[in-house]
């Protein structure tokens, strides 16, 4: 090869070099912080990916995501927050409570779209209609549920004059959610227990003082930690022969006896709309907080015949999905 050709061809190859680095500096990286496991959020990253494809966005295309999971472990999500502003990313995507507030902690200039509860009452923003600051989101309405999960299993289950509620102490909204529910049991002439997990033996000793109330039903309340250990809270419902009312699908489909609550699949596509509408120039500030219009109730039929229970027509007639 000549001199001439051969520092041509260098040159061409090192004009290539730069516009593939360029391209991929171009990119946007952004970050997802979640509250649970990878395994226990399968159902809603497909969603959260469309909604960013439905503004333009797709992964290992024109968009890079960096992905960090607590695992149901709270105390490490500052940590994880604050790598992902190391990491410089143009946005953090936050799955539940624990996850927006360490985010928050961590950043007030990187955007935030989470998926929380009451996001007003978390401090998260200044009113849903209008946000402010750097975050912006979807409540899942979590504490205004609980008080309707105790009137469906008490519709369920008429004669039980003891219910439990399963809470975890390290989440935001535990102090709430137990003071509507117990507003909420005393209007409906019931005895309301409270039951204190945050870690996976305290779930065991939840159970065992649960048959120790001889309680006849049990609210779990919504929290991510109860989502990475559905399989060990639907087991003991069925060990302990409790009728109870869980959050999400996902209980009923691994065994549990109902539930009620947001469609979490709908929720996230909507948070990827609008980490998409973020990326195009949009700011949090300016992006109302949504809220949910529409909820699910799943019964599993199987696991109220393993209970000997018989689902009444009203909650049958009512029901989303019937599981058999």
């Amino acid at each position: 090869m000549r001199r001439r050709e051969f520092l041509l061809l260098l040159a061409t190859n090192m004009m290539a070099a730069r516009a593939v680095r360029a391209q991929q500096k171009s990119m946007p990286v952004i970050g997802f912080l979640g509250s649970a496991s990878p395994g226990l959020t399968e159902h809603i990253l497909p969603a959260f990916h469309q909604g960013l494809s439905d503004i333009g966005y797709v992964e290992g295309q024109n968009l890079a995501i960096e992905y960090r999971w607590s695992e149901g472990h709270y105390d490490r999500l500052a940590a994880l927050a604050a790598d992902l502003v190391v990491r410089k990313v143009e946005l953090i995507a936050a799955d539940g409570i624990p996850a927006a507030l360490a985010a928050k902690t961590a950043t007030s200039t990187i955007p935030i779209v989470f998926s929380v509860g009451d996001p007003v009452d978390l401090g998260l923003v200044a009113s849903l209609a209008r946000p402010g600051g750097n975050l912006t989101g979807v409540s899942t309405m979590a504490p205004e549920l609980s008080p309707k999960r105790l009137e469906l299993l008490s519709e369920l289950v008429p004669q039980v004059g003891v219910i439990a509620l399963l809470v975890n102490p390290n989440n935001s909204n535990t102090e709430r959610t137990t003071r509507d529910m117990q507003e909420a049991a005393r209007a409906r002439g019931v005895q309301l227990h409270i039951l204190i997990a945050g870690t996976e033996s305290e779930i065991d000793a939840a159970f065992a003082t649960l048959a120790q109330l001889h309680a006849g039903g049990l609210v779990v309340g919504g929290d991510p930690f109860f989502a990475n250990r559905r399989e060990q809270l639907v087991t003991l419902a069925a060990t302990h022969g409790v009728p109870a009312i869980y959050q999400s699908r996902e209980f009923v489909e691994a065994g549990g006896l109902i539930s009620y609550g947001l469609n979490f699949i709908a929720a996230f596509r909507l948070v990827g709309v609008y980490a998409g509408k973020i990326l195009k120039g949009a700011k949090p500030a300016d992006l109302p907080v949504q809220q949910p219009t529409t909820f699910e109730m799943i019964v599993n039929l199987k696991t109220a015949s393993d209970l000997g229970l018989t689902i009444p027509p009203s909650i049958l007639a009512r029901a989303d999905e019937v599981i058999e």
